[in-house]
């Protein structure tokens, strides 16, 4: 029975991990998986990550089901960080969801409950954001964000064209760190577009996958605050992925801001509902590290102060990276100001192919390349590199 399905093509990005680990030259560079790196090209667990690990291996007294709904005490402290005392003004409704591309799949699945037809992306915007609003069953309609050539965000474009949507439409907005381009609104323009998705009666889905890369925790969280203090309902997806280091264990969590006690319990229950029905109950050895990290004031500030370490880093190779660019490509200058982990570079994708082949730097063919992978050791050895198209 087999025989009646369609093979489907492998995902670009694995494909591109398996050529990486199957090239035998010495020197290569990985810019395509977005994970961070430290200086020794690992990706480091954090210290309160372990020192929390410890105390769960000590005290947990239980390995039972957490529920559909997943750890109460996680879900709010999460929530807490991400949109602070706009956050605890609102009625709001959380559930766990296994990682952040778990959460904008449960909202996208309530979405679909609540009768909405269609969502808005940018162009560009993370690959697997269209793979899942698809999945899910919602129409998708583009607008424009970022031009690559000009390293612009396209926000004039970006209104006129949210400004033909339809009451009730769905838009899709990254909180931080825009991936893939590094581009991100300024605090007018998040005014603008809350103001402009209140007025048009749109539904906002928050991605917030990597707080505390970009300007700092709190201030990476601005424009999600101000989005809330304008809209009477939004949906928020968070991530500890990054800003936790909980690549592998899935964690994260979605929230439904209602305009009354009553409408969130409401949501509430259709996602625990929505998650019964997918997967049961999510992991929760991730929820738990989160849960005692942001429990603890100790651990709390030394997971801050190394996440900060990391943004630090990654923002001095940006910069170091758009000085060496900008000799050749002036607009690249613009990467210093862009923030996170990814840039978009103006290359074809003939260049990307024969910098792979050339030299061993592997990208996607969109030219996406993730800073946050980088050695500050190979930064001029990698631009002088580019410099050779």
């Amino acid at each position: 029975m087999f025989d009646k399905l369609t093979r489907q093509p492998d995902d670009p990005l694995l494909a591109l991990i398996g050529l990486y680990r199957a090239d035998a030259r010495t020197g290569k560079v990985d810019l395509g998986v977005g994970v961070y790196r430290d200086e020794q090209g690992a990706t480091p667990i954090f210290r309160a990550v372990k020192a929390a690990e410890r105390r769960l291996l000590e005290n947990q007294a239980t390995k039972s089901y957490v529920g559909p709904e997943g750890d109460a005490v996680f879900v709010e402290r999460l929530w807490e960080l991400a949109a602070g005392t706009a956050g605890r003004e609102r009625p709001t409704a959380g559930v766990q969801t296994p990682g952040g591309s778990g959460a904008v799949r449960l909202a996208a699945d309530l979405l679909v409950h609540m009768g909405v037809k269609r969502i808005w992306l940018g162009v560009p915007t993370w690959p697997n954001h269209p793979a899942i609003f698809k999945a899910a069953g919602l129409a998708i309609a583009t607008h424009p964000y970022f031009d690559v050539p000009s390293q612009a965000i396209l926000f004039e474009q970006m209104t006129d064209a949210l400004a033909g949507a339809e009451a009730g439409d769905a838009v899709l907005l990254h909180a931080s760190c825009h991936n893939p381009s590094g581009g991100v609104l300024s605090a007018e323009q998040w005014a603008a577009i809350s103001a402009l998705i209140a007025e048009r009666g749109l539904i906002p889905l928050v991605d917030s996958a990597y707080q505390g890369f970009g300007k700092g925790l709190d201030a990476d969280s601005a424009g999600l605050r101000t989005l809330l203090a304008a809209v009477p309902e939004a949906l928020v997806a968070v991530s500890c992925s990054k800003n936790f280091g909980l690549y592998r264990e899935r964690t994260g969590a979605v929230y439904a801001v209602a305009s009354s006690a009553d409408a969130a319990q409401t949501a509430r229950t259709n996602f625990a509902s929505i998650a019964r029905a997918n997967y049961s109950m999510p992991p929760d050895h991730g929820a738990a590290i989160v849960s005692e990290i942001l429990g603890d004031e100790a651990l709390k500030a030394d997971w801050m102060a190394e996440l900060e370490t990391m943004r630090r880093r990654v923002a001095s190779i940006r910069t170091k990276l758009a000085a060496g660019l900008s000799r050749r490509w002036q607009v690249l200058t613009a990467m210093a100001e862009q923030e996170g982990m990814f840039s978009l570079l103006p290359f074809e994708e003939a260049d990307v192919l024969r910098l792979r082949h050339d030299h061993g730097i592997y990208m996607p063919g969109s030219a996406r390349i993730n800073i946050a992978g980088l050695k500050s050791a190979e930064v001029d050895d990698v631009v002088e590199k580019f410099l050779s198209l």
